[in-house]
């Protein structure tokens, strides 16, 4: 598995850049997850490594595949779900390049070292906007969504998502280096959470919280005593910064309660959605479809509780009314197997960035909160990135482990 020095150092500068592209947008992350897929599949000719293919979690990823490329021949409309559904191909070579690229010679040392300089310089822009109005790019304080940190991200609200995607393999990579680097790792960690909780967004600041409460709690490292000290903190500190904040302690407080009834007219419109499509849904990306076009004709008096708008924003919603009741379980049966039966064996463990991408790839799955499109690509990216250093960093479940 030794890599020339050009070669090493071409999929280094790729997979370093990771976060960078992601900011940067949609299409540049597209771009770079391209590049390192076509150069690896270039790479795996060469060296004539394949026996990967037989490992059982590639198995799993293909079923998955092929059950995805069936949804768009029942989609009620093919021509939304055929490229968001093929396209899931790139994730899973992305998968095995970061298994591949593991244990390649201090490659994945390097890389974090890279990503925590990337997620430094959007922590220092989200507080830089937070406290002077505007990001080191010049956008403004909530100019486009009242009172809401974007950072780089600009036209997305996202920024906080963001953050959370990265922030526990951080936090657990950070972990295991030396211990007398902790107390700087505890002052990043706590400075991270804050960060992505003045971000505004909610979901992303509750699964933060859970996140980083859940890691501390299996941290073996600390006494329960300093634990509850640090949690203490963290709660005060975010409850002054919220009590002076007029933006925050409106998202945080009244808005809270003034969408919740929206939040749930969306699952019921996601719920009425599988009620009437009850065996395969929609079709990936086709709630929108089903919700917009048809509810503007339709004389049905079932769909008279559509919500027209891109997603039902609950996973469970979306899996259930895009993919119905036999897509959903195929679905959550193979996480299950990927993810939900790892969960005994690593939190036995004291590797703290397997235990950090555990938590949140088990927290992508939590039931009522809102969330992203599961299968767009910006949470579908951070969902790849967290669950192929999962498998990548544990010799036994590395699909390219040797025999």
């Amino acid at each position: 598995m030794n890599l020339d020095k050009y070669t090493y150092n071409y999929f280094l500068f790729l997979f370093s850049i990771i976060p960078l592209t992601i900011v940067a947008g949609s299409a540049v992350s597209f771009v770079n997850i391209l590049l390192i897929d076509l150069s690896f599949i270039i790479l795996l000719v060469y060296k004539k490594n394949f026996y990967f293919l037989k490992n059982k979690t590639i198995i799993y990823f293909f079923v998955l595949y092929i059950y995805l490329i069936f949804n768009s021949f029942i989609s009620i409309d093919y021509s939304e779900s055929i490229l968001r559904n093929l396209g899931f191909i790139r994730m899973i070579i992305l998968f095995v390049a970061f298994n591949y690229f593991y244990h390649q010679n201090f490659f994945i040392s390097k890389m974090f070292k890279s990503w925590t300089v990337i997620i430094s310089i959007v922590i220092f822009d989200v507080l830089v906007e937070y406290f002077l109005g505007r990001n080191l790019l010049g956008y403004k304080y909530g100019e486009l969504y009242g009172g809401r940190v974007v950072s780089f991200f600009k036209d997305e609200p996202i920024v906080g998502s963001f953050l959370n995607g990265f922030f526990l393999i951080l936090a657990g990579f950070l972990i295991n280096q030396k211990k007398k680097y902790r107390n700087y790792v505890f002052l990043l960690i706590f400075i991270m959470l804050i960060t992505i909780f003045i971000t505004g967004e909610r979901s992303s600041s509750l699964r933060a919280l859970l996140g980083i409460s859940i890691f501390f709690l299996l941290y073996k490292e600390i006494d329960l005593k300093s634990k509850s000290l640090f949690f203490f903190v963290i709660l005060v500190i975010i409850l002054a910064i919220t009590s002076n904040s007029s933006s925050l302690k409106e998202r945080f407080t009244r808005q809270v309660i003034d969408q919740k009834s929206q939040y749930f007219n969306l699952y019921q419109s996601g719920f009425q959605v599988y009620k009437n499509n009850k065996f395969f849904g929609v079709g990936n990306k086709n709630y929108r479809v089903e919700t917009c076009r048809q509810n503007q004709t339709s004389t049905n008096k079932n769909k008279d509780r559509y919500i027209c708008t891109t997603h039902p924003h609950q996973i469970y919603f979306e899996l259930l009314s895009e993919h119905g009741l036999i897509g959903t379980i195929i679905i959550l049966l193979i996480f299950y197997k990927l993810i939900f039966s790892k969960i005994k064996r690593v939190v036995m463990e004291k590797n703290y960035l397997k235990i950090g991408l555990l938590i949140y790839l088990l927290l992508s799955f939590l039931p009522v909160i809102p969330s992203g499109a599961f299968f767009g690509t910006f949470v579908l990216t951070l969902f790849t990135i967290n669950l192929s250093l999962f498998y990548a960093s544990d010799k036994n479940m590395n699909v390219f482990k040797t025999k």
